[in-house]
C-alpha cells in the first residue's frame, strides 16, 4: 500500500461533524418548549461543529475515493474523537458542565454507550442538555460512521473497510451484499426498537420527556437516566419490565434482529451465542433471585424483577439501575462483576468481551484435551454447526490477551494515580466493557465526579479502547500501520 491518503480521511471527519451538529439541532426544540437559557449554547455548539465539518469536507477534494484498511481504522478512531471533541462543546457554551475534563469524560461516556457519569444532580439540568446527553448514547450505539456508510456511496466512496473496522463483535455478517444496504437496514431496526420503546414507555404512564429520553440511552445499551435515582425512581413494575425487554434486545445481534423482522425465526433457534445469551440470562436468575430474597424484604416479583433488571442491565452494558446489586452481599457483588467481561452479543451496541467469544474460547479449550490424546487428529471447533477457521481461533485468543491486559493496566494505573484497589479495578473494567457502574465508590448508586482530573482522563481512553474493540486504535501505535508498504 502506498502513502495515506489523508484528503478522504479529512473529508470523512468533516461530514461526521456536520451530521453530529444537525444533531445538536433537534435539542433546541426541548429548550425552547421549556424556555430555557441553554437553547443558544446548544445553537452555537452546533453551528460551529457544522461550520468546521464543512470547512474539512470542502477543502478536501480527494483525487481517489478507494478507502483502504488502513483509511478505515483511522477514519474510525479520528471519527469518534471528532464526535468526543464537538460533541462536548453543548456542555461547555451552556455552562451545563463548565470543567473540559469533566465535559470530555462524560461526552465520551455518552458515545462510548458506557454511561459513567461525573453528574451529581442530573434532575436539575436543563430539558436541552439532558436530551443531548441522551442522544450521544443513541448516536454512539449503532454509531455514526454506519450511518455514514449509507451516505458515502452517494458521494462516490465505498464503505466496506469502515464497515469492518466499526461493526462491534468478531462477526461481519452481511444481512445484505451491498454495505449501504446493510447499513440503512441497521439503522431502520434501530430507529423502530427506539421509537416502539418511547410508545410503550409513555402508554405505560411515563412523562413523554422521560420516555424519549430512555428509549435513546436503552436500545443503545448506554445508560443515562433523566433522574437521580436512574430506572429506580419508576416504580412502575410495567416500565421496567419494557425497559428489561429492549436492553435485551439492544443486546442482541442487530443481524438476527433483522431476520427476526422477516419472521426467520429459525435464525434464532440455529444461533449458538443467543442460545447462550438466553440461557446465561436464566441461569444467573436462579443463582441471583435466591440471594435477592434473603438480603430484602420484598416479595418474590420484586425480588425476581430486580434481579433480572440488573442481570440484564449489567450482562448488556446498559448500567441502569433500579436496586444496588451491592447491598446483596459479597457473592452477588462478584458475579455482577464477573458480568461486567461477559458482554451480550457481537453485532450488537454492547461492549464487554462478547459472548460469542467465551463460547469459543470455552469450546477451544475443553477439545485441547482431546487434541493432547490425539495429537495428529485436526479437531476442529464448531459454531451454528460450522468449523470455524483456526486464524478465528488466534484472533480470538490476542484479543482476549490484550483485553485482559489492557484492564490490568488500567486498574495499575488508577491505583497509581490514587484510587484504591476495589474503585481502581472496578472502574477499569466498567470502562474497557463500556458498562457503566461499577463497585465500591463508583458503584450503581454513585457518580464519578470525584475522581481525580488524571483518572477521568485514564478511564476515557479505556473506554474509547473498549468501544473500538481494542486493536482498532491500538494498531494505529504499531511500526507495521505506519510502513508505507
Amino acid at each position: 500500500m502506498g502513502s495515506l491518503n489523508f484528503k478522504i480521511i479529512y473529508r470523512f471527519l468533516g461530514l461526521t461533524a456536520v451530521l453530529n451538529g444537525i444533531f445538536m439541532f433537534i435539542a433546541i426544540p426541548f429548550s425552547m418548549y421549556h424556555k430555557e437559557e441553554a437553547q443558544m449554547g446548544i445553537l452555537n455548539a452546533g453551528i460551529i461543529t457544522v461550520f468546521l465539518g464543512l470547512l474539512l469536507y470542502f477543502f478536501n477534494k480527494p483525487t481517489t475515493t478507494n478507502i483502504h484498511k488502513k483509511e478505515g481504522y483511522l477514519i474510525v478512531t479520528l471519527g469518534w474523537l471528532t464526535l468526543s471533541f464537538t460533541g462536548m462543546l453543548p456542555y461547555l457554551f451552556t455552562g451545563a458542565i463548565p470543567n473540559i475534563t469533566d465535559a470530555f469524560f462524560e461526552t465520551l461516556s455518552g458515545y462510548s454507550t458506557t454511561g459513567s457519569s461525573i453528574l451529581t444532580d442530573i434532575e436539575s439540568m436543563q430539558k436541552g442538555i439532558l436530551f443531548w446527553r441522551s442522544a450521544t448514547h443513541w448516536i454512539g450505539g449503532m454509531g455514526i460512521i454506519v450511518l455514514t456508510i449509507a451516505i458515502l456511496p452517494l458521494l462516490g466512496v465505498g464503505g466496506m473497510e469502515l464497515f469492518a473496522s466499526e461493526a462491534p463483535g468478531p462477526t461481519k455478517d452481511k444481512i445484505h451484499p451491498r454495505i449501504k444496504e446493510t447499513a440503512k437496514r441497521l439503522w431502520l431496526i434501530y430507529v423502530i426498537l427506539t421509537l416502539t420503546q418511547a410508545l410503550c414507555l409513555w402508554l405505560a404512564d411515563m412523562p413523554l420527556f422521560d420516555a424519549i429520553n430512555h428509549a435513546l440511552t436503552t436500545i443503545s445499551t448506554g445508560g443515562f437516566s433523566t433522574r437521580d435515582a436512574s430506572i429506580g425512581a419508576f416504580t412502575s413494575p410495567l416500565v421496567q419490565y419494557i425497559i428489561i425487554v429492549f436492553m435485551f434486545l439492544g443486546g442482541t445481534s442487530f443481524t438476527l434482529l433483522y431476520f427476526g423482522a422477516r419472521f426467520k425465526f429459525k435464525k434464532f433457534l440455529d444461533n449458538d451465542e443467543f442460545k447462550w445469551y438466553v440461557g446465561a440470562i436464566l441461569l444467573l436468575l436462579l443463582v441471583i433471585v435466591p440471594i435477592v430474597n434473603q438480603a430484602t424484604n420484598g416479595d418474590l416479583e420484586n425480588n425476581f424483577r430486580f434481579a433480572l433488571f440488573q442481570i440484564v442491565s449489567i450482562i448488556t452494558g446498559t448500567g441502569y439501575s433500579t436496586y444496588d446489586f451491592t447491598t446483596w452481599g459479597a457473592f452477588a457483588t462478584f458475579i455482577f462483576f464477573l458480568l461486567m467481561f461477559s458482554g451480550a452479543s457481537a453485532g450488537s451496541t454492547s461492549g464487554g468481551i462478547k459472548i460469542v467469544r467465551i463460547i469459543l474460547l470455552m469450546k477451544n479449550t475443553f477439545l485441547e484435551f482431546k487434541r493432547r490424546l490425539h495429537p495428529n487428529a485436526i479437531i476442529p471447533v464448531y459454531l451454528n454447526k460450522s468449523a470455524v477457521s483456526p486464524k478465528i481461533i488466534y484472533n480470538l485468543l490476542a484479543f482476549i490477551f490484550f483485553y485482559l491486559f489492557t484492564f490490568v493496566i488500567g486498574a495499575i494505573i488508577l491505583t497509581f494515580i490514587g484510587l484504591d484497589f476495589q474503585d481502581a479495578v472496578s472502574a477499569s473494567i466498567t470502562a474497557v466493557s463500556n458498562v457503566g457502574p461499577g463497585i465500591g465508590s463508583v458503584g450503581p448508586s454513585a457518580s464519578f465526579a470525584h475522581l481525580p482530573v488524571a483518572a477521568k482522563w485514564v478511564l476515557s481512553c479505556l473506554m474509547i479502547l473498549g468501544r473500538l474493540e481494542l486493536f482498532t486504535i491500538a494498531i494505529l501505535f504499531t511500526p507495521y500501520f505506519w510502513r508505507r508498504n
